[in-house]
């Protein structure tokens, strides 16, 4: 059911006044919810960690490895997942824009009309005229403001204004996914590289083993066993080789996409051979309540329950009376009798109609408590995601610091144990020669150097690929968009040709890449 009430006459300006500055906001204001967080990280003793600061905006530099540097520079400025997300923020800002509006008169016309009119010579005013034909000729403005007495719009602003910073912190944890993605496809193509180096560079050696027993085996100082041992060693160490090829292409084609390239075009990048990228001495890692202002996903978990909140002000508003102002000014004129469709433009052909009017859903009532309901329901839900987003970022951080730390000590080992095993491959080459051992301890010999050196190699790249994992965990790497634009420039080209964008594409529209999350945040109260 619905009132709606036109008063006449004057209508005191400090009436509306007294309404807009009595007007309250109903909902609930959002309030951050509590979360367990560690004072310390499990390893925070271990020497090889700072725990006092993080210094993670630009991690990737602590590699010292001038080609990484180039290629995530490169994707940040041509990766298509980051401009999609930068043109998801544009569209935040512009439902942003509309929300505002809503403050303002929601329902402003310019309206104007000619008609020409026959009437029924049976209709009731053809009893009180006998005219039947005329023109007739409008002009007016039509404006209808609901006033926003229970804090509706203001609400609705707030949900807007969260659900575009949830949209800046959507891209910024793209670019963190980004910089560590480009780390880790670089490291293991580097690391391929090297185990591709090993396999080939075993195969030599197998092959000079083969020669060898082929010509003790002429000699008949040896059997033919000798040589079908050495034949199938080194025909599995080169079946191993295909399989690293595969592995290192796809990972360059996967790298190419992460670059907005097509799969074949930055094979100049990563030309020559390079080492596998190592990790400094020490990592600063900060502490874990860093995490609720770095990491850009627990931000936009906040915001997004910011937005929720906001929304259950809007929907229980609903409940309430709305009050309207609605005015119309218009000038109207017709060619009946001495008058012309010309006499619009005289001060005697105005028409005016201004007055309030009230609006109240009161037998929604009970729908309308549940539609709150339903709100307050997700907001709930978003508050426990923020939770379990915390609760995750941390365990993140924690398992990636245990395998950076232990796959160091990892290494260590096979690094003593791969030196044995080259030692070992080299005592039992030369006794075989002397005829002091059999082939069978050339050929063990010769599969465990090869098993060690490819461990060696991996445990590197998996050392280098923790660390990459640590510092997605702690939230770094977004922080190289600084004060730049969440779209390219030839982007927004193709955007202000179609459509009339304002200053909404300029950096200045957008917020500041390190706005902190809604706690304490103070919301305009128009």
């Amino acid at each position: 059911m619905q009132w709606a009430v036109k008063l006449s006459g004057f209508y005191p300006v400090w009436s509306l006044a007294f309404l807009l500055l009595s007007s309250c906001m109903v909902g609930p204001d959002y309030v951050r919810p509590a979360t367990e967080t560690a004072t310390q990280w499990l390893e925070a003793e271990d020497r090889r960690l700072n725990t006092t600061s993080a210094n993670d905006q630009t991690w990737w530099k602590s590699f010292n490895d001038p080609v990484l540097n180039q290629l995530i520079d490169r994707a940040y400025l041509e990766n298509l997942n980051i401009r999609i997300a930068g043109v998801r923020v544009l569209e935040a800002r512009a439902q942003l824009g509309i929300a505002i509006g809503n403050i303002y008169p929601q329902n402003q016309q310019l309206t104007g009309s000619l008609s020409k009119v026959h009437l029924s010579e049976r209709a009731s005013q053809a009893a009180f005229s006998k005219i039947f034909d005329y023109a007739q000729t409008q002009l007016g403005l039509t404006a209808s403001w609901e006033i926003d007495f229970w804090g509706k719009f203001r609400r609705a602003i707030e949900s807007a204004d969260a659900g575009f910073q949830a949209a800046v912190a959507d891209y910024n944890n793209a670019l963190v996914s980004l910089t560590a993605d480009v780390a880790h496809a670089y490291i293991t193509i580097r690391t391929l590289e090297k185990r591709l180096s090993i396999a080939r560079q075993n195969v030599d050696t197998q092959k000079e083993s083969l020669n060898i027993a082929k010509i003790r085996y002429n000699g008949g100082t040896t059997s033919e066993r000798d040589v079908e041992q050495a034949r199938t060693v080194l025909a599995n160490t080169q079946a191993s080789i295909p399989t690293l090829e595969i592995g290192l292409r796809q990972q360059q084609n996967a790298l190419s996409v992460l670059l907005g390239a097509a799969p074949g075009r930055i094979s100049g990048l990563l030309a020559g051979t390079a080492q596998i990228p190592a990790p400094p001495v020490q990592v600063a890692v900060g502490i874990p309540a860093e995490l609720l202002r770095r990491r850009p996903d627990v931000r936009h978990a906040e915001w997004q329950a910011a937005a929720q909140s906001a929304s259950i002000g809007v929907t229980k508003a609903a409940l309430y009376p709305a009050l309207s102002l609605t005015g119309t000014f218009g000038l109207l004129s017709s060619d009946v009798g001495s008058f012309a469709l010309g006499d619009v433009f005289l001060w005697k052909s105005r028409t005016a109609n201004f007055g309030p009017a009230l609006q109240w859903n009161i037998f929604n009532y009970g729908q309308i408590t549940n539609q709150v309901r339903v709100q307050d329901a997700r907001l709930q839900g978003l508050l426990i995601s923020y939770q379990n987003t915390v609760l995750s970022a941390q365990r993140e951080v924690e398992d990636n610091l245990v395998a950076f730390l232990r796959s160091q000590e990892r290494a260590q080992s096979l690094g003593e144990s791969t030196a044995a095993a080259q030692r070992s491959l080299d005592l039992a080459t030369l006794q075989y020669r002397q005829g002091i051992t059999d082939f069978t301890t050339v050929l063990t010999a010769q599969q465990a150097l090869l098993s060690e050196q490819d461990s060696l190699a991996n445990t590197l790249g998996d050392i280098s690929n923790n660390l990459v994992g640590v510092y997605r965990a702690l939230g770094g790497g977004w922080q190289v968009r600084d004060s730049k634009d969440v779209v390219p420039d030839s982007v927004k080209e193709q955007m202000a040709k179609r459509t009339d964008w304002g200053g909404l594409l300029t950096p200045a529209a957008q917020p500041s890449p390190d706005a902190e999350t809604p706690s304490g945040v103070s919301w305009p109260r128009w």
